[in-house]
């Protein structure tokens, strides 16, 4: 794959045209308090993982319109008694679930307690999922995939669902007496990535304890952009969709600044991490960018002190990035930052 997008040097000063509504704030506040007016019922049963060193819970709590997600805790075996332990809360990429008990288990290996939430309505691809979506979006018409559903109102759009759940894991995560609530870290690659960025959007001000996120090649971002360059999935079903519904453009991207990782990066106030591919035809680096760029630009603590951020470049990759090399550089960022 080329190098299609635009240069690193245009890249580092990259801005998005897409802007956040008036509204931003109040809608996702609305939203919260939607979602946390049901009880959050986490619940941790413990689940044989066939390893010595790691144990692991099977995790239910209440997502969006109090409907049951599923997820995992791991915990280092040979913890600390009464020593509670950061905790890595895992989103996944598009299409992909929670997996089977012993399949990811690497956070826990290196001594954080490790959250993975299940993604509402997926799990079909390369992950086993085992969380249904059961408030599909009504009324409308949609593109194969998930990009499009719900799209014509911001209240029905699939991501509102997603994001409120991935918000609620957080909380979920929290509720584990082995977990210091103090001390979140939010991770996850391309959907997972977008997720990262927008929980820690809307963390600030709404949630305590998130202190870092480590968005790796997030998608989700720059939806203008992405939907105009991207050549491969999933962005293109939004084109495709809007290729024989000609007249919903407008409106179409009008719902999706709710729901823009440039916009929610805007308020997130934690110390971030991301990565981005140069060769990358999923989730282009300047969709990337955009949201980097923008990461903590809305918040008066970044306005007093610039926000706290760093960006690794993998310039020969496409959407795989830096892989297991990041994840080293994610283990340095995090033990500089926990000290």
């Amino acid at each position: 794959m080329p190098l299609f997008d635009l240069p690193l040097a245009q890249l580092r000063s990259y801005t998005s045209e897409v802007t956040p509504p008036e509204d931003l704030g109040a809608f996702w506040d609305a939203t919260v308090a939607e979602a946390r007016a049901f009880p959050l019922d986490a619940s941790f049963e413990p689940v044989e993982n066939y390893l010595t060193v790691i144990e692991s819970y099977d995790v239910t709590f209440a997502g969006y319109g109090g409907a049951p997600v599923k997820g995992w805790l791991h915990l280092p075996a040979n913890r600390e008694a009464g020593a509670p332990l950061p905790v890595v809360v895992n989103y996944i990429g598009y299409s992909g679930g929670r997996g089977v008990v012993n399949q990811d288990t690497r956070w826990a290996q290196a001594g954080y307690a490790h959250f993975i939430m299940d993604t509402r309505g997926q799990g079909y691809g390369f992950t086993l999922g085992e969380t249904p979506d059961p408030h599909p979006s009504a009324g409308d018409v949609a593109h194969a995939g998930l990009m499009t559903r719900g799209i014509a109102s911001r209240e029905e759009y699939y991501y509102r669902r997603v994001y409120v759940d991935a918000f609620r894991a957080v909380e979920a995560a929290q509720a584990h007496p082995a977990v210091d609530p103090a001390k979140v870290v939010l991770a996850g690659v391309s959907q997972g990535g977008g997720l990262v960025v927008a929980t820690a959007g809307l963390a600030a001000g709404r949630l305590d304890g998130v202190i870092a996120a480590l968005p790796d090649v997030p998608f989700l971002q720059d939806f203008p952009r992405a939907i105009d360059i991207t050549p491969r999935g999933p962005y293109p079903e939004i084109a495709q969709f809007l290729a024989r519904h000609r007249e919903r453009y407008e409106p179409a991207l009008e719902v999706l600044r709710y729901f823009d990782g440039v916009n929610l990066a805007r308020y997130a106030t934690a110390p971030a991490l991301y990565s981005a591919a140069l060769m990358d035809d999923i989730c282009p680096a300047s969709t990337v960018f955009a949201s980097f760029n923008a990461y903590g630009a809305g918040t008066s603590a970044a306005s007093a002190t610039g926000a706290a951020k760093e960006i690794e470049v993998y310039r020969f990759n496409n959407h795989e990035g830096g892989q297991e090399h990041h994840w080293i550089r994610q283990l340095q960022f995090l033990r500089k930052l926990l000290g």
